[in-house]
């Protein structure tokens, strides 16, 4: 079997959800983007595996973990899921769902911004943020329970190669992408809500930016979808879209226009090539040059965990000022 397919990363532009009962209009609409992309191109490619972005379902448009679990957080999976699995087994895909807000009874008090990859045998993984964007964003880090009890980094073994995501802020830490890489990852997902200014026009553009190099510096496909939400519908950011997908020398395949609304581009995925380079590379593998054994920051303390403290905004501000003292070197 040929190890070259298709990825697709696809936006979406929706009005922000007040509440859950908006979710599955938003499915049915991926559900199209998902079946228009296959279908569409199948005279020419075969698309198999397809990205959404961050909040495709539902928004945080408040700012306490209480009212989102009131209004907009769902157990996953769910039945938003089972539809997705529908689509998969029907067209033999892989579809990265864009998150959910996410409610589990072993954690009560916390919300979860979650993701999974659906294959054509069901959920084959899911991915809660580690680094949500603080302190705005009050969803819970599986960082945040010292005892923890799943893989915070999972890696789905499947056809087309072993598929990862990260979310988000997440890719901003080179920590989170090479534990992705480590444990075994060749695609790596991104998906988005990334805003202007640090999205993908000039002078910044950061989402280029840091896609291209966590792609390089794992010799790893990036799938990226980012948000393509008009800024009235997700205010008080404008959100650029931009979506690409970049291969294992952090050559950029493909890219949406900046700016926003529905939009999806699709490259090829060349897992075999990528294997081959892997294999082969004496120079630029910075996988196998790494010298873990040089560095010490990730023993120092860092962001505090939250333990049992609700999460809010004021909390995570506290906690961040302590780890801003402890770079500082001062006592706290």
């Amino acid at each position: 079997m040929s190890n070259i397919f298709y990825a697709a990363a696809c936006q979406t532009d929706f009005p922000a959800a007040s509440t859950r009962q908006e979710i599955p209009g938003r499915v049915q609409r991926m559900c199209e983007i998902v079946e228009q992309t296959i279908t569409g191109y199948e005279p020419f490619h075969d698309v198999r595996l397809l990205a959404f972005p961050e909040f495709a379902h539902t928004i945080p448009a408040y700012t306490t973990v209480g009212v989102l679990r009131q209004h907009l957080a769902v157990p996953v999976p769910n039945e938003h899921t089972v539809v997705y699995e529908s689509l998969a087994r029907k067209y033999g895909c892989y579809i990265q769902t864009g998150s959910f807000l996410e409610s589990d009874p072993q954690f009560p008090d916390a919300v979860f911004n979650t993701t999974v990859l659906i294959g054509p045998n069901g959920v084959l993984s899911k991915y809660r943020k580690v680094n949500p964007w603080i302190p705005w964003e009050v969803h819970a880090s599986p960082h945040d329970f010292e005892d923890y009890p799943l893989d915070p980094f999972p890696v789905a073994d499947t056809e087309l190669g072993k598929i990862a995501v990260a979310t988000c802020y997440d890719w901003l830490f080179p920590e989170t992408i090479r534990e992705l890489s480590f444990k075994g990852a060749e695609i790596l997902v991104r998906i988005s809500a990334y805003m202007d200014p640090w999205g993908t026009a000039e002078p910044m553009n950061w989402w280029s930016l840091v896609n291209r190099t966590r792609a390089l510096e794992n010799t790893a496909y990036v799938v990226a979808a980012n948000q393509g939400a008009a800024m009235k519908n997700y205010p008080p950011f404008s959100w650029p879209g931009g979506s690409m997908i970049v291969d294992y020398d952090g050559r950029i395949l493909a890219q949406a226009d900046p700016g926003p609304g529905e939009k999806v581009v699709v490259a090829p995925v060349d897992v075999g090539a990528m294997r081959a380079a892997r294999s082969r590379r004496r120079g630029h593998d910075m996988r196998a040059h790494l010298r873990p054994e040089s560095y010490t920051y990730l023993s120092q303390p860092g962001l505090p965990r939250a333990g049992s403290h609700p999460i809010s905004i004021e909390s995570l501000n506290s906690r961040i000022g302590s780890a801003k003292k402890r770079l500082e070197g001062e006592d706290e």
